[in-house]
C-alpha cells in the first residue's frame, strides 16, 4: 500500500500534502510515497518545524487518483460530508 505525507501549516492550521517538492493545500498534488521514503520525509521535515501534526497515512489508487484509506483523512483531503459547498474546490470525497 503507498502512503501520503501531511500535515497542518503551523500558522494557519490548513491541512497541507507533500507534493514530492514541497507541500500543497490540494491532495491532487499529493504523491504516492514507498514507507521508507515516506518516513524519511517525515523525519527531516519534523525537524524543519515548518509543519506541525505530520503523518503518514495509507492511500490507494481509485479511478487513477489517490484516495486515503481512512474517512477521517478523506475528510481532511476533501472536505465535509454533510455540506459539499464547503468542500475544496473541484474535489469529490467518496
Amino acid at each position: 500500500m503507498v502512503k501520503l505525507l501531511t500535515g497542518n501549516a503551523l500558522l494557519r492550521g490548513d491541512v497541507l500534502w507533500w507534493d514530492g517538492k514541497g507541500w500543497s493545500l490540494s491532495i491532487a498534488d499529493a504523491v504516492a510515497l514507498e514507507p521508507e521514503e515516506g518516513a524519511a520525509i517525515l523525519q527531516r521535515e519534523a525537524v524543519s518545524e515548518r509543519v506541525s501534526d505530520l503523518a503518514l497515512i495509507d492511500a490507494e489508487n481509485v479511478d487513477g487518483r489517490l484516495r486515503p484509506v481512512k474517512i477521517r483523512e478523506r475528510i481532511r483531503g476533501f472536505g465535509p460530508t454533510v455540506r459539499p459547498d464547503l468542500a475544496v474546490a473541484g474535489q469529490e470525497w467518496r
